[in-house]
């Protein structure tokens, strides 16, 4: 009789624990994202003011006073207009590129049954695990010989397609039913239409999430230009950032404030795709 009375007990008290340890875990992640946070607030804080306030100690996080000229000064000090544009240009042709090229030869590596299908997706997956470093100098010497060198096109050219890429798109491919495949077939539906029609639509989480990765990656990319690209008219904001450093070493405000002017597009770009990229994950953890 205790037994069933104590088991009652603690049944009525089970829901307030687990609203006790909901809030404990929600404080937690909370005080977790705020720390996460603290650098890119002292980099605001830092970009609004003069250099001899950046490191003043007790240090203030508002400003006395905004110093909104900060992010005018650093397009007179390097073109930095100039590696915007640049870098703006391979991130986007580089995405459309892979988010094309990954995608239908996913569906092909997915839907099609052709001969030795599964040992070529192995080999081109290995690659994955050749480091860049392996081959660079064969590349570079390509790159040379195809009169692409110093030119915005041969970052187009070497990162156009991605092995990450078609794996990801394949991995989602695999969970939509064939069925659907080969019912538009019967329906006279060309393979170029299935892909086009039926696959891409129902593949926009795993298409906001190589988007996300291939334009970060592209943008963030700092060997690839600095090795390719010698005329300062062709260099990147990675590259180009690294040069305002140089020449601006002194100056901690305005490397502040050219750091965070290259942050935003990422953020851009993040935050308007964050809907999708948040429901393929959450897709991908309820699947069996």
């Amino acid at each position: 009789m205790e037994t069933t009375i104590r088991q009652k007990a603690i049944r009525r008290d089970h829901p307030l624990l687990q609203k006790i340890v909901r809030i404990v875990i929600y404080f937690l992640l909370t005080a977790l994202a705020a720390f996460t946070l603290i650098p890119f607030l002292w980099m605001i804080s830092s970009s609004l003011k003069l250099d001899r306030e950046v490191f003043a100690y007790p240090m203030r996080w508002i400003p006395e006073t905004f110093h909104w000229e900060n992010y005018r000064l650093i397009w007179q000090r390097v073109p930095l207009l100039t590696y915007f544009k640049n870098t703006a240009f391979i991130a986007i042709v580089v995405t459309l590129l892979q988010t094309v090229t990954s995608s239908f030869a996913a569906y092909a590596f997915a839907k099609l049954e052709f001969r030795g299908r599964d040992t070529l997706f192995l080999c081109y997956i290995a690659t994955i695990a050749v480091p860049w470093q392996a081959y660079m100098l064969p590349q570079f010497i390509m790159m040379r010989s195809m009169g692409l060198y110093d030119t915005l096109w041969a970052m187009v050219v070497l990162q156009a397609f991605s092995a990450f890429g078609v794996f990801l798109m394949r991995q989602f491919y695999r969970s939509i039913p064939t069925e659907l495949c080969e019912a538009a077939r019967l329906d006279g539906l060309s393979e170029y239409g299935i892909w086009a029609r039926i696959m891409l639509p129902l593949s926009k989480a795993a298409i906001a999430t190589l988007v996300i990765f291939t334009f970060v990656g592209t943008w963030n990319d700092y060997m690839g230009p600095m090795i390719y690209l010698t005329r300062d008219v062709n260099k990147t904001v990675q590259v180009g950032l690294r040069r305002f450093i140089q020449e601006n070493s002194s100056d901690y405000h305005l490397i502040m404030a050219a750091s965070l002017c290259s942050l935003l597009p990422v953020s851009i770009v993040f935050l308007c795709l964050q809907k999708y990229f948040i429901e393929g994950i959450a897709t991908s953890g309820l699947k069996g």
